[in-house]
């Protein structure tokens, strides 16, 4: 009985914990959180050392270089993003973009349905299509080809066992997760993201790939003005660690050193970003190990 009344009691500080990480979020801005990371200096696509387009080129190997195809691509914790699934979406016949904000999903929603978004993807699309071997100029066919293949935009929890509603999914799994920025975001420590990683796992296939982005050494970052939201502040080897145990094998890992001028202050990321397949990436502010890009490398996990 002791035994008992101590798993309830660690069970009721989960969910104070957890219920305060979503507490955290219920004023986050996607207008204000897209201005701060998603428009020049860390999206200069005149600059081959700016983050965002290192992100896109990462991810865009991960696809290519590993051949990662399929059926269903489950991108995890999308946020008011797009980038993350614009070269995925040649790839795979149906995508599923999903978050557990219901403003982020308004704002993937406005854009597949009616083309407006609160910033303008047409220098990503162009990009992806640079590297993908097409003329910029194709970017509004991908734009078409990734509205055609996104089937939902549902709500996620990552800190529950099934994440996602069981209707959407076969019992299999998907054949490709990629989740950029989540799971350090929405933690309240290392067992809590252990956990998380866990339950997203469940939503992969056996053999399937998951491509991890995140950020190294970051404790918070801004989800609107005066907004700070707390992050695990991980280290390239706890994430490694996380992963393996959570039954990965980590195929590539990309490290990204985040330049002095876009330290814009909307976080305290020190410099590097890592992109590993089954990592994270993210950005430090200085030459802090920066997991950020372990969506590109992360990718590589490849579940045994």
């Amino acid at each position: 009985m002791e035994k008992e009344g101590e798993i309830q009691k660690m069970k009721l500080e989960k969910l104070k914990t957890v219920t305060s990480m979503e507490a955290c979020y219920q004023g986050f801005d996607p207008v204000a959180y897209l201005r701060y990371n998603y428009t020049p200096p860390r999206a200069d696509f005149e600059r081959r050392n700016s983050i965002v387009p290192w992100k896109l080129s990462c991810l865009h190997r991960a696809f290519t270089e590993d051949d990662i195809r399929g059926d269903v691509l489950v991108d995890v914790g999308s946020g008011p993003t797009l980038y993350q699934v614009m070269s995925g979406c040649e790839r795979f016949d149906r995508v599923i973009l999903c978050d557990f904000l219901e403003v982020n999903r308004r704002e993937l929603q406005s854009w597949l349905q009616e083309g407006k978004s609160s910033i303008d993807w047409t220098a990503y699309f162009k990009y992806v299509c640079e590297l993908e071997g097409r003329s910029s100029s194709a970017w509004a066919e991908k734009a078409t080809r990734l509205r055609s293949v996104v089937s939902d935009v549902l709500p996620v929890d990552v800190h529950q066992s099934c994440p996602l509603s069981p209707e959407f999914l076969h019992p299999s799994g998907a054949d490709c997760l990629v989740s950029s920025f989540c799971l350090e975001s929405v933690s309240h420590d290392l067992l809590s993201f252990n956990q998380a990683l866990g339950h997203i796992s469940c939503l992969l296939k056996k053999g399937g790939y998951l491509l991890l982005i995140g950020a190294l050494g970051e404790s918070f970052y801004m989800g609107a003005p005066e907004l700070y939201i707390p992050v695990v502040p991980l280290d390239e080897s706890q994430v490694c660690a996380s992963l393996k145990a959570s039954g990965y094998e980590l195929l590539q890992l990309c490290i990204y050193h985040l330049p002095p001028d876009m330290k814009v202050g909307v976080d305290d990321i020190t410099g590097k970003n890592s992109s590993q397949p089954g990592v994270m990436e993210g950005e430090l502010a200085e030459l802090r190990d920066l997991v950020t890009q372990l969506k590109a490398d992360n990718k590589r996990l490849h579940q045994e």
